[in-house]
């Protein structure tokens, strides 16, 4: 009895989503390796969890790290680059409550990825980059 069409898989998605998936990966590391230092020495002082966006950014760019887990903090990343945010960033105090939030919920998916090596070069960053 064959299924409901509810029920049907549409395996032409399926076998695209790969491509799809890869590329849109693909645009979102190239915008985060062009756009993610400058924005960052811009906003270094107004953003909270700087440390574990700095993880997530080493994390997302790591050889070793998953291509799954990748993906979720490429966009996290970008998003955090975006020009146009849901809260926009310049609004006192507010400003990157979204951008947070978006970290915090990738963070949550691919913790387990975000070695130790990941944490302490963020940790050295922000040391030596405190003073500016």
């Amino acid at each position: 009895m064959p299924l409901p069409l509810g029920n049907r898989c549409n395996f032409r998605a399926i076998t695209h989503m790969p491509a799809m998936a890869k590329a849109t990966m693909s645009r979102d590391e190239a915008k985060v390796r062009k756009d993610f230092w400058p924005k960052l020495r811009r906003v270094l002082r107004r953003v909270p969890l700087a440390a574990e966006l700095l993880a997530a950014y080493y994390c997302a760019l790591d050889g070793k790290t998953p291509l799954s887990a990748k993906a979720v903090l490429l966009g996290a990343l970008a998003y955090f680059i975006m020009p146009v945010d849901l809260v926009p960033d310049f609004i006192a105090l507010l400003g990157f409550t979204d951008d947070a939030a978006v970290l915090f919920i990738a963070l949550r998916q691919v913790r387990q990825h975000i070695r130790p090596e990941h944490r302490e070069r963020a940790r050295a960053y922000l040391s030596e980059n405190a003073e500016r």
